[in-house]
């Protein structure tokens, strides 16, 4: 079958080619084989998201006594979470450098074993520093799948549907967030499962849920951009036509002539040192632009929401087991943004979209803090505040995976994903947890006030950046937003959206 093709152990040949791969792929309508990419890789966020939020909505579970752990709701809301995202940053730029090197397909079935693995014995925590340890391990997997997981996404979907198909794969995070919402509730029933049991289950069940990903998974290829330029030219045609031939026949029409064409020197691997080059030498306005999204976004959604359900709890007198029911309809309101916005990224474009989706979460996350502060917000109200913050945050957040992974030459784009998502994350994912773990449960209003106002004050400054930085992508091809480092000079194609045939057009562009 054509999804299952995959690269030879070693390239049969190096050299120069010409090919008109990209502009083949950029040019195919929609179809069943780009749905069978979208479950098979975009599905993993559910999975983070379902992470994520068990572990918030048990925190308050695994701290009681009887829960078989000896560990306190801080240390899961702040320590834990904190370890969770220091292995997503180390994950990522493991396995970033793994997926450049050795293509996309391995690792990102090898990052979602790592994930499983750990989940799995998660569950099976005895002590304190089992649990800090796979939760490390578990975002160590978690990491390298955003690396493989979007570079080789945005190389598969047409240029006309990347934006809105990134941020809406991204976006399912919240899915995965509803149904940890929802299953904590059940698992945190005691009338249905003892203390020491339902928590595991959670865990389990996400176990579960990656098995079916992965069997799934088996069929999605290798990226055809990835093969050509490390030379495998041969499996890349190979692949290529049999999709257009799917294509067709679903379609029951011919494919119409591919734009242009281009030529590459083919290499089997990029060094450190001419990734590290091209990202901040020849591009150093798209790197404070990525790391300024991500740092950003990590803040809002790695600090704030890690405490949600501690705040419902501490505040407004939430009982442990109901926080599920308000998280989910925050979840929801996450959902919906880059869904019901994801097509304005490609119709509107970028520039307008990203600044103003970062700039209006900001401004009304500094509204809510105001709100908290006077005392006019219940557990219900709040909640209300946050789906319509969030809404406009999620399709930004998503934003910020897309931008990263379009704006950088091919060699490189796993690795560029890898580090900006590690660093900007570092910065807002690492130290946001323990920052706002002892905010939130400290029990004084001004202490949350000040964790939203930091939140929402680097939000602003992200959209600000956006707004003066942001690479116009929508509807281009990846070729023509950066050229490949292996590229030669163009041999045909007018250099629009949807060509291969100008890969330097891009080159300079911001």
């Amino acid at each position: 079958m054509t999804a299952e093709s995959s690269p030879a152990p070693v390239p049969a040949s190096t050299g120069t080619v010409t090919t008109a791969v990209p502009a083949r792929l950029d040019r195919l309508p929609w179809s069943r084989w780009h749905w069978m990419i979208v479950i098979g890789l975009g599905t993993v966020w559910i999975l983070d998201g379902l992470e994520v939020t068990i572990v918030g909505n048990v925190a308050g579970r695994i701290a009681e006594d009887g829960s078989g752990l000896d560990i306190s709701a801080a240390q899961v809301t702040g320590l834990a979470a904190a370890l969770y995202v220091a292995g997503a940053c180390c994950g990522a730029l493991f396995f970033g450098w793994l997926t450049d090197r050795f293509g996309r397909r391995k690792l990102f079935m090898a990052t979602l074993v790592v994930y499983l693995a750990a989940t799995a014995l998660t569950a099976l925590s005895f002590e304190s520093w089992w649990f800090f340890l796979f939760r490390f391990l578990t975002g160590f997997g978690i990491g390298g799948e955003y690396a493989a997981i979007n570079s080789a996404i945005d190389e598969l979907i047409p240029s006309k549907y990347r934006g809105r198909v990134d941020l809406i794969i991204n976006g399912s995070y919240w899915l995965g967030a509803i149904g940890g919402s929802l299953l904590s509730i059940v698992m945190l029933n005691t009338d249905i499962f003892p203390k020491d049991l339902g928590w595991r289950l959670s865990f389990a069940l996400g176990v579960v849920l990656g098995l079916v990903i992965l069997l799934v998974r088996r069929h999605v290829p290798e990226s055809p951009r990835w093969q050509f330029i490390h030379g495998y030219g041969d499996e890349a045609e190979t692949l290529v036509k049999g999709v257009e031939r799917e294509i067709e026949r679903e379609k029951g029409a011919k494919l119409p002539p591919p734009a242009g064409e281009i030529t590459i020197h083919q290499r089997k691997s990029i060094g450190f040192g001419l990734i590290a080059k091209t990202v901040f030498g020849k591009y150093p306005r798209r790197a404070v632009l990525g790391l300024s999204l991500f740092i950003g976004q990590a803040f809002l959604y790695n600090a704030i929401t890690f405490g949600f359900g501690t705040i419902l709890i501490t505040f407004f007198d939430v009982p442990t087991g109901h926080t599920g029911y308000y998280f989910a309809v925050i979840a929801a309101g996450n959902f919906l943004g880059p869904l019901l916005l994801g097509k304005l990224f490609d119709t509107v474009g970028r520039r307008i979209m990203i600044s103003s989706t970062y700039l209006l979460s900001g401004v009304l996350l500094f509204g809510t803090a105001w709100l908290f502060d006077r005392g006019s917000l219940t557990a219900t109200t709040m909640t209300a505040c946050w789906c319509v913050v969030l809404f406009f945050a999620s399709a930004g957040a998503s934003s910020a995976y897309l931008t990263v992974s379009e704006i950088f030459p091919m060699e490189t784009r796993a690795m560029a994903i890898a580090f900006f998502y590690a660093l900007g994350t570092a910065a807002g994912g690492i130290s946001g947890p323990l920052l706002f773990a002892d905010l939130t449960e400290s029990g004084v209003v001004g202490d949350t006030v000040l964790a939203f106002q930091i939140g929402a004050g680097l939000m602003c400054a992200a959209g600000l950046v956006a707004a003066f930085l942001a690479v116009r992508a929508e509807q281009r091809s990846l070729e023509d937003i950066a050229a490949p480092l292996s590229a030669a000079a163009p041999t045909g194609g007018s250099g629009t959206a949807g060509s291969a045939g100008s890969p330097g057009t891009g080159a300079a562009s911001v």
